[in-house]
């Protein structure tokens, strides 16, 4: 009976995949035929069955902006570009995107070791960072062993030498790891999604406004409190927005 229910479960999500790769081909002809509307439609389908992937997002990122949806196209492009952070046409699609945004919004360049340290940092994400410490590890392993049966006291050298500097390495890039999951977790972006929206300088529409905001702008979730979120924007400047007024790149 366990058989039967693992062939069944495979037979399902093989059904699942090709049907999916049946509906994103759908939504690329009727891309191609200029049908925007029908393409987003079909590339949302893949989008709730639970598959996900940078292509995906890409071409729905691709598809509201040939309808001029600033959030959706801004949304998905970066979502795309979460999962190809180094993709230069991602890149370069989600910066036209953006300059159909209202908010002239400066960012605040950091300066000194901690935004070297940060650069460096996210060359890679997590996983790249903790498999190249587990590679340096292996290879620690496999040159303490040549150390141990070397007979030579010119390869002992080497062996315990090259070791030791694996074993910097392990820590150098398992530090990297970790400070790549502390500044992932902190970076909690998000979209406006609102045409307008006015953001109050408290969580009650009976505050003062602090600032207003467009469709499309990116900000930084900082906190929540019933159905308000805390903001940051690139300048520096926070505030408080309702929830229904933007949508976090963590959401689908």
């Amino acid at each position: 009976m366990k058989k039967l229910i693992y062939i069944y479960i495979v037979f399902i999500s093989t059904s699942s995949l090709a049907q999916n790769d049946s509906f994103f081909e759908q939504g690329n002809a009727l891309y191609n035929q200029g049908d925007f509307d029908q393409a987003i439609l079909k590339y949302e389908t893949i989008l709730d069955s639970g598959q996900h992937s940078a292509e995906l997002y890409f071409n729905l990122a691709n598809a509201h902006y040939k309808l001029n949806h600033i959030a959706p196209s801004i949304f998905y492009y970066e979502k795309a570009l979460q999962l190809h952070p180094n993709d230069k046409v991602i890149q370069n699609n989600l910066g036209f995107a953006r300059n159909m945004t209202i908010d002239a919004i400066d960012t605040v360049p950091e300066v000194g070791l901690s935004n070297y340290l940060k650069n460096i940092t996210n060359k890679l994400n997590f996983d790249a960072w903790a498999k190249i410490s587990v590679v340096f590890v292996c290879l620690f392993v496999l040159l303490f062993l040549f150390y141990y049966f070397a007979y030579s006291s010119t390869k002992k050298r080497f062996s315990f030498v090259a070791s030791m500097v694996c074993i910097g390495l392990t820590c150098l890039t398992l530090a990297l790891a970790f400070h790549k999951y502390n500044l992932d977790k902190k970076n909690r972006p998000a979209i406006v999604f609102t045409q307008e929206s006015q953001v109050k300088s408290e969580p009650n529409l009976r505050s003062t406004e602090a600032f207003i905001l467009h469709e499309g702008t990116k900000v930084q979730i900082l906190d929540t409190v019933n159905n308000w979120k805390k903001i940051k924007l690139s300048d520096g400047k926070t505030g408080w927005i309702i929830n229904e007024d933007i949508k976090a790149l963590s959401e689908i």
